[in-house]
């Protein structure tokens, strides 16, 4: 940037020496250089203390930065323009030309948008699905779901492979599939349907409404996301037992939604920068989610007096179940059964290779942190 605004300065000088001083004339070149950039208007689904909104301006810095200053991606915050629920209407209508959420947000518009993130877990890891989507057949499907079966004016990229998805936060322990019996539980998408195989009665919120409804007693027990966000919205103050590990949403990515006309007007160059920042993005996103999903689960067991325990595989073995009674159902849909079949081929073959291939890390880690795990 430095030697950009050097040079920038010196044409300045060296065009205004060429025009002559005394000429007093205006020269055309130095307006189009202090042009103002693209200003792209991106809501996020998460409210502004959430660390993803944080990860929403990692690519908008690398957006800025990649284009040389002529694109600047404004972030704002859920309820900003619309609600965290109604990002893809608000870019479909041209109200926003970006979004930072997740598929599962518009889930309720058609149920195939859950499989883009938090759909049957087959034995593939986010990164194994994330893969699948540009690798496998999974953004093709993803625009034929939205551009021609939805007819949304939209375009659309996974970025950041999320760490599976805890089982939530609950008041007492919960052991057993009788445990969970008429609980009020919150999550979103296919997750709902999953956990009501269960016994549960789901209620889909926003992240922001979550600690709310559980003080007011709408909700009695709740997932989101990872121990950042949980922290950030002070769920260990409603709850302080955190079950990690679970088959409910084990494989989902960030969406970055675009609008398709704002999109297609720009130059070929700005364009592949708004694709490939995502790539970007994703890499930045997860180590620093590595960093501070880590630090602040630590936190939450030290400081904030949170108990955190492993789902037991009494509950795991009933998710798959659930699982295998929800996916005949949702096969029912053309759609959805040609999308399934994808992602099972692509899983059957990619994560055969992953799993036989990878060691077994929790043999190493406890032989040099022994103790520690309790799994």
């Amino acid at each position: 940037m430095t030697e950009k605004t050097i040079n920038r300065r010196s044409f300045l000088r060296k065009s205004a020496l060429a025009g002559g001083a005394a000429a007093g004339s205006t020269l055309a070149a130095p307006a189009v250089l202090a042009q103002a950039p693209l200003v792209i208007k991106m809501q996020t689904s998460w409210g502004a203390a959430n660390i993803w909104d944080e990860f929403a301006k990692d690519y908008a810095t690398r957006v800025e930065e990649m284009s040389g200053g002529r694109m600047k991606v404004d972030v704002l915050p859920a309820g900003a323009v619309v609600a965290a629920f109604q990002v893809l209407d608000a870019v479909n209508d041209g109200v926003l030309d970006a979004a930072h959420s997740v598929p599962v947000y518009w889930y309720g518009k058609n149920k195939a948008a859950s499989l883009f993130g938090t759909g049957p877990v087959f034995g593939g890891s986010a990164t194994t699905m994330m893969s699948w989507f540009y690798e496998g057949g999974g953004a093709e499907l993803y625009r034929e779901l939205t551009q021609d079966i939805m007819g949304l004016d939209v375009i659309g990229y996974m970025g950041f492979p999320m760490f599976a998805q805890p089982f939530g936060w609950f008041k007492g322990e919960v052991n057993s599939v009788s445990d969970l019996d008429g609980f009020k539980y919150r999550t979103v998408g296919l997750a709902a349907d999953l956990m009501a195989k269960l016994g549960m009665s789901v209620a889909q919120l926003p992240g922001g409404e979550i600690v709310p409804a559980m003080e007011r007693g709408v909700i009695d027990a709740f997932e989101f996301n990872n121990p950042s966000s949980d922290k950030d919205f002070g769920a260990h103050d409603v709850a302080k037992n955190y079950y990690l590990s679970s088959y409910h949403q084990a494989s989902e990515s960030f969406e970055f939604l675009f609008s398709r006309s704002f999109v297609e007007d720009l130059d070929p160059d700005l364009q592949a920068i708004l694709k490939y920042a995502v790539e970007a993005a994703s890499t930045a996103n997860t180590a620093k989610a590595m960093n501070r999903y880590s630090s602040d689960l630590e936190w939450l067991q030290n400081e904030g007096g949170v108990t955190v325990h492993r789902t037991s595989k009494e509950i795991l073995d009933a998710q798959l179940k659930a699982w295998d009674e929800l996916i005949p159902e949702l096969e029912q849909d053309p759609f959805m059964k040609k999308t399934l079949d994808s992602q099972r081929e692509w899983v059957d073959r990619v994560a055969f290779y992953e799993l036989m291939n990878a060691p077994d890390y929790a043999l190493a880690y406890d032989h040099y942190f022994p103790g520690k795990l309790k799994l």
